[in-house]
């Protein structure tokens, strides 16, 4: 291996913060301490659990696993694989969340879905979710108030209270 390839992969797992070197994961779990992000992911949390748990445990009315893997797969087209990871997905992701370990990278994976619904299923049918039962499916407005809060994670991430704070922190 080269000098320069060696490098270039070593800038590519750490980087230098006011002399310092920082891995990317500390940087990714790396949150502040205000509430913004705690109130965000908790919030991102409680609405996501629901649909997981309805996916994969049979929960509020839902098919449980082997019913929501039925219709991903037949109903939908996607590939197993894919359909198993948005089912464990909705169903880990909130519970990152809430203890707020790993809060970017659940938020990706939530954005992630959130993306692929209003691609695949809402935008079709509008912006307005079918309040009135007027509409044939939901439009894609809850997807877009869950992908703000995405954001807010991305950028800030998971906040006070959150176990990426306790593992990144510095110690005086």
């Amino acid at each position: 291996m080269s000098a320069t390839t060696s490098v270039s992969t070593q800038n590519l797992t750490s980087q230098s913060i006011s002399g310092e070197r920082v891995s990317l994961l500390r940087r990714a779990l790396s949150t502040s301490d205000q509430w913004s992000g705690t109130l965000a992911r908790s919030a991102l949390a409680v609405v996501m659990f629901p649909h997981g748990a309805q996916k994969v445990l049979g929960w509020f009315g839902g098919y449980g696993f082997s019913g929501t893997l039925g219709f991903f797969t037949q109903k939908m087209g996607m590939p197993a694989p894919l359909a198993v990871s948005v089912m464990l997905i909705e169903l880990l992701a909130p519970l990152f969340l809430l203890v707020g370990f790993a809060t970017r990278f659940a938020a990706l994976g939530i954005g992630a879905i959130m993306i692929g619904a209003i691609a695949t299923v809402h935008a079709s049918q509008g912006f307005f979710m079918n309040w009135t039962g007027a509409q044939p499916g939901e439009g894609f407005e809850y997807h877009l108030l869950a992908l703000g809060l995405v954001a807010v994670l991305l950028v800030q991430g998971g906040g006070r209270g959150s176990l990426d704070r306790a593992l990144t922190a510095r110690r005086d």
